[in-house]
């Protein structure tokens, strides 16, 4: 059936801002994976930042209160330059004062599917599910505000979503590395690879990845 796409390899070979685009992007998730502090509340940072700047999380309360008014970047102005707070702690302190207790977006893998393109979650479900198969222990979950499926404390594969693909991560260069002659009509990054939206999902190639992984993890 004639979709009007065209050819995957012609598809994501269009333009070099296109591939400037996803180079960043997929460095930006890369980095992202390798920080095991995301997706959790920010309050977890609270016992470092009293023992870091030597204040009560009380005081520190007091101060937001008192610069309540201003906005989010004068906020993380004043906390690193008056007080040399780090990036990280100025953004959970500040985000906390504002209402947001959790660095997650979504409550569920529901939520997550509902917030994006019918097509790409139809996608991303039909990918994951051959994959669940494969052992009882692998879950579905939210993870870095993707839906992940994890294995134990290990991930074996994630999604990440622009307006026009998504982007797969085996959480594995070397499964990635083994598997990258296979995926010549993709576009293949450093951590990740990019899938149309409406790709039809070669259930056999995603299966194969998804065992060498969990080879990996409970080797």
């Amino acid at each position: 059936m004639q979709t009007g796409l065209r050819p995957v390899s012609v598809f994501f070979l269009t333009t070099k801002f296109f591939h400037k685009f996803t180079s960043e992007l997929d460095a930006l998730i890369g980095y992202y994976l390798d920080m095991p502090g995301l997706g959790k509340s920010r309050d977890s940072h609270f016992p470092s930042i009293e023992k870091k700047y030597g204040k009560k999380m009380s005081h520190w309360f007091s101060v937001m209160k008192k610069i309540s008014d201003k906005k989010y970047p004068e906020q993380i102005a004043f906390l690193r330059t008056k007080h040399n707070f780090s990036q990280v702690h100025a953004n959970a302190l500040v985000m906390y004062s504002k209402g947001s207790k959790s660095t997650s977006k979504f409550e569920s893998v529901k939520d997550y599917f509902s917030s994006i393109n019918k097509a790409q979650a139809k996608t991303i479900k039909a990918l994951y599910k051959p994959i669940m198969k494969l052992h009882k222990d692998i879950e579905l979950t939210v993870a870095w505000n993707q839906p992940v499926l994890r294995l134990g404390n290990s991930y074996i594969f994630g999604a990440g979503v622009t307006a026009k693909y998504i982007l797969l991560n085996p959480f594995s260069k070397s499964v990635l590395d083994k598997f990258s002659k296979k995926l010549t009509d993709l576009k293949v990054n450093k951590h990740t690879f990019a899938i149309p939206n409406d790709w039809k999902v070669d259930e056999k190639l995603m299966v194969a990845m998804a065992k060498a992984r969990i080879a990996e993890i409970i080797k």
